[in-house]
């Protein structure tokens, strides 16, 4: 019998130490955003989650390394029953290669520095916001190809160390444009980026509340998304989207050649075509974008559902935008959404807002996790038109759509929504 209980034992520290690798992964490893993870919800919660629902990690080298070292350790104290310090491990494990990760990441962004630093002929075109970044940065590259030779960032590899083996695994004598997408999570994030690349050209997408929680306040992302600008060389030259007051704020203050683009937008999004074109024209480059995207394109699901697929957008300002597009659609109009995270201070407020505009758009809502639900339901009030529900599991969120929906009515899946869902609304 204890055999049996201490194996049962064993499997619950592999469960829960897999789901803690899977969310300091997820988090990119960075410190901030994994307490802000647990700050923003209820921390038992969210274990609790871990442990029923199986999580696991990308096995990467270094997920692999520290899935052995847990492991070992963990069978070792496991046989001297030492059961308590064993499941500490599960947090201690993980942060004891934070220290030579640390180490290793220094100098790799130094390596990655003095080459790109060789390359003295290289024009650097810097893209960093809350939301626009990689559209504009795919548009741009599009257009400037046929006439240079240009090297872009690819998918999700706008961190220090993306951006870094970018440059040192990618980065040739014969590029001309080296177009880089920044993210960031705290102030000097985007400096620090700067100072590896060396930015010629910089492009401000957007400022919204997105990653408040690691920033800790909006003027502190303001400032951070502002350190691109002022990296800027005194011949450089900065571009801001119009269609955003704190981009024309910061247009307004800043000394060097300036440019304002997206004011003949007409769709959420399209400002990020203008603005590659922007960039473009100042290049010598007077090609618009040949494939202009639809706003949010519409498939075909299960029984003649439309399905916009909107899971890679995970911010307030886009959140809203996709909800009035939705408005202008006929038929049933239904919802699919996690509560966003990272807001910090303005979580509260902001989930209110969407869910004003949830009550003003949809005749279904359904939110996938719990965190601000309640915030959703209070600003969609006492509405009748509106019947907004907390879900979380895939199979349950589906019958739900298909007993409460007909041909021709449109599904939104906003942000990150559960892969089994989307694979069963296409079938």
């Amino acid at each position: 019998m204890k055999a049996i209980y201490l194996f049962l034992l064993f499997l619950i520290y592999i469960k829960l130490f897999l789901f803690w690798l899977w969310l300091w992964q997820l988090k990119e490893y960075h410190i901030g955003r994994f307490i802000a993870h647990f700050k923003e919800g209820q921390a038992i919660k969210k274990i609790l989650s871990g442990f029923w629902r199986l999580k696991y990690p990308k096995f990467t080298k270094k997920i692999i390394i520290i899935s052995f070292t847990g492991l070992i350790l963990a069978i070792l104290m496991f046989s001297k029953g030492l059961y308590l310090p064993a499941f500490i491990l599960i947090i201690l494990v993980p942060l004891a290669f934070q220290a030579p990760t640390v180490v290793w990441r220094k100098e790799y962004l130094k390596k990655a520095r003095l080459k790109r630093e060789s390359f003295k002929d290289l024009l650097v075109i810097g893209i960093t916001g809350s939301y626009g970044k990689t559209s504009t940065k795919e548009f741009l590259y599009e257009i400037l190809s046929p006439k240079f030779k240009v090297l872009k960032t690819r998918e999700h590899q706008n961190s220090e160390v993306g951006i870094a083996r970018c440059v040192l695994s990618e980065l040739k004598p014969e590029h001309e444009i080296f177009i880089v997408e920044m993210g960031a999570y705290n102030k000097r994030g985007i400096k620090m980026l700067c100072d590896i690349v060396k930015p010629k050209i910089g492009i401000l997408t957007g400022i919204n509340e997105q990653h408040m929680a690691t920033f800790g306040s909006q003027e502190n992302i303001i400032k951070t998304k502002y350190e691109l600008i002022e990296s800027l060389p005194q011949d450089g030259m900065a571009f801001f989207n119009a269609k955003n007051k704190y981009c024309v704020d910061l247009y307004n203050k800043t000394g060097i050649k300036k440019f304002l683009y997206g004011q003949g937008a007409t769709f959420f999004g399209q400002e990020n075509i203008l603005g590659a074109e922007s960039v473009a024209r100042e290049l010598g480059v007077n090609i618009e974008v040949k494939s202009q995207p639809a706003f949010l394109p519409l498939k075909r699901g299960i029984n003649g559902l439309n399905i916009i697929d909107s899971t890679y957008s995970a911010n307030p300002t886009g959140a809203i935008a996709h909800l009035d597009y939705l408005k202008t659609l006929s038929g049933k109009k239904v919802l699919v959404m996690p509560c966003l995270i990272e807001l910090g201070s303005a979580s509260k407020d902001v989930h209110r807002r969407i869910g004003k505009k949830i009550s003003e758009v949809c005749d279904l809502a359904i939110i996938t996790t719990k965190d601000r639900f309640k915030e959703i339901q209070e600003g969609v009030g006492n509405t009748t038109r509106t019947v907004l529900v907390e879900i979380e599991d895939p199979k349950k969120i589906f019958n739900k759509i298909k007993s409460t929906t007909q041909t021709g009515d449109v599904v939104l899946l906003e942000s990150r929504v559960p892969h089994e869902l989307i694979s069963l609304l296409y079938v």
